[in-house]
C-alpha cells in the first residue's frame, strides 16, 4: 500500500546519494508527488482500461524535472491541471516512462521513475517502461555504456543488464505497480551497450544482451510484453536486418517497437511506408507491434493532427489487433523546453489541436 512515508523514504533516499539536482528540488518534488497522490485517490477506483484496448499514451519522463523548474499545465480552456490527467483528459490511457542507470543529476533514474509511476498508475493508466541502459540518452547515435559498467567483460554485462531491470521492476512491483510493456533498450536499430552490443559487428553480443534484460524482466512481471524499438519505422529494411539478425541469434522478444517523427509535407508517405512495415513484421516474425514514439513540430498543430489521426487509423486497421498502440513522445514540452520542438503544447501550457486525435 502506498503511503505518504513510503514516498518520503523514496525521496529523501534519492537525495542522500544526491542524484537529484538539489535538496529544493527534492522537496518540490516532494510536495508535487503528495499533491497528485491526494488529488488521485478518488480516482484510484475507477475501472483501469482492459490490456486489450487499444493503447494511447504519451512518454511524458520529463514531467517531474519540468515540475521541479516551476513549469504547470494548462487544459485547452485555461485551467491548470497536474499533467498526467491532462493526459488523460486528452482520450490518453497509456504513459510511457524512460529510466537511465545512474543519471548525474537524478532525473529518471528509478527512484524519479518510481514518482511518476505512481502518479500514473493512481488515475488508471497503463504503463509501458523504457530501458535505456546508459546513464544518458540512448538513440541510433549513441548507445553508451553506463560509467560503472566501462571496464566489464561480455558475461558482466549480460549481469548488469539482468540486475539493472530486476533492480528497477522490483522496485515497481513492490508498490504495486503494474507493468504491462517493458522496452529492453530504446532505438536499438544498431544494438546497444556498444562496443561489444553493436549489432553491425556482433549481432550474436547484441542477442545475449537483449535475452539478459527480456529473462529479467519476466523474472518480475511474467505478463508484461517485452519490445524490441528500433527507430525509422518507415524503413522496412532496417527493420528486416535487425529483426533477421536477431532471430537467426536466439534472441527473444513480443512486441516489435518502432518510432516515427515525419514532417509536414512527408507524414503521408512515413505513414504509408510505416503501415506496410507493420503489416511485414507482424506477417514475417508472428508478433505483435507498437509504435511507441512520434512526433511532430508544435508550431504545425493542424498537420500534427492530421498525421496522428491518420497514423492511429492505419494502426488500428491492422488484423486481429496486431498493432498495439500509439505513444506521443513528451507532447508535454514547451517553449523550447531542453531546445525540443516536437511537443504538442503550444507556448501558454495549453495542448494544441494536434493532440484532439487522440479523444
Amino acid at each position: 500500500m502506498l503511503t505518504y512515508g513510503l514516498i518520503k523514504q523514496v525521496l529523501i533516499k534519492t537525495n542522500k546519494h544526491k542524484q537529484m539536482k538539489s535538496y529544493l528540488a527534492t522537496i518540490i518534488l516532494f510536495a508535487l508527488t503528495l499533491g497528485a497522490f491526494s488529488a488521485c485517490k478518488k480516482e484510484k477506483d475507477t475501472e483501469v482500461t482492459p490490456k486489450s484496448t487499444f493503447a494511447k499514451g504519451a512518454d511524458i519522463s520529463w514531467i517531474t524535472q519540468m515540475e521541479a523548474t516551476g513549469v504547470k499545465f494548462y487544459s485547452s480552456a485555461g485551467v491548470e491541471t497536474e499533467c498526467v490527467k491532462l493526459m488523460k483528459s486528452l482520450g490518453m490511457n497509456s504513459i510511457r516512462l524512460r529510466v537511465w542507470v545512474n543519471p548525474t543529476d537524478g532525473w529518471c533514474n528509478k527512484e524519479d521513475l518510481l514518482v511518476k509511476a505512481i502518479r500514473a498508475n493512481n488515475l488508471g493508466m497503463r504503463i509501458m517502461i523504457d530501458f535505456h541502459y546508459s546513464d544518458k540518452w540512448a538513440d541510433p547515435g549513441q548507445q553508451t555504456k553506463p560509467a560503472q559498467w566501462q571496464s566489464y567483460t561480455m558475461e558482466q554485462l549480460k549481469s548488469a543488464v539482468a540486475s539493472h531491470t530486476k533492480e528497477v521492476l522490483s522496485l515497481l512491483k513492490s508498490n504495486g505497480i503494474p507493468v504491462e510493456w517493458v522496452q529492453v533498450g530504446n532505438e536499438t536499430g544498431n544494438g546497444m551497450l556498444w562496443e561489444e552490443g553493436k549489432a553491425s559487428t556482433n549481432m550474436a553480443n547484441y542477442a545475449a544482451l537483449n535475452n539478459a534484460g527480456y529473462d529479467a524482466v519476466k523474472a518480475i512481471y511474467p505478463n508484461a510484453k517485452v519490445i524490441v524499438h528500433i527507430q525509422e519505422g518507415n524503413k522496412n529494411s532496417l527493420f528486416r536486418w535487425i529483426f533477421d539478425g536477431l532471430k537467426s541469434n536466439n534472441a527473444k522478444w513480443d512486441v516489435i517497437g518502432m518510432s516515427l517523427y515525419p514532417q509536414a509535407d512527408t507524414w503521408q508517405k512515413l505513414n504509408a511506408d510505416c503501415l506496410s512495415n507493420i503489416n511485414d513484421m507482424v506477417a514475417r516474425y508472428g508478433c505483435e507491434v507498437m509504435i511507441c514514439e512520434v512526433g511532430m513540430p508544435w508550431s504545425q498543430p493542424n498537420e500534427s493532427k492530421a498525421f496522428l489521426s491518420d497514423i492511429i487509423a492505419k494502426a488500428k486497421s491492422v488484423a486481429n489487433g496486431k498493432c498495439l498502440g500509439v505513444f506521443y513522445w513528451e507532447p508535454q514540452s514547451y517553449n523550447g523546453w531542453n531546445g525540443y520542438q516536437l511537443g504538442a503544447f503550444d507556448g501558454t501550457g495549453k495542448p494544441t489541436a494536434a493532440l484532439d486525435a487522440f479523444k
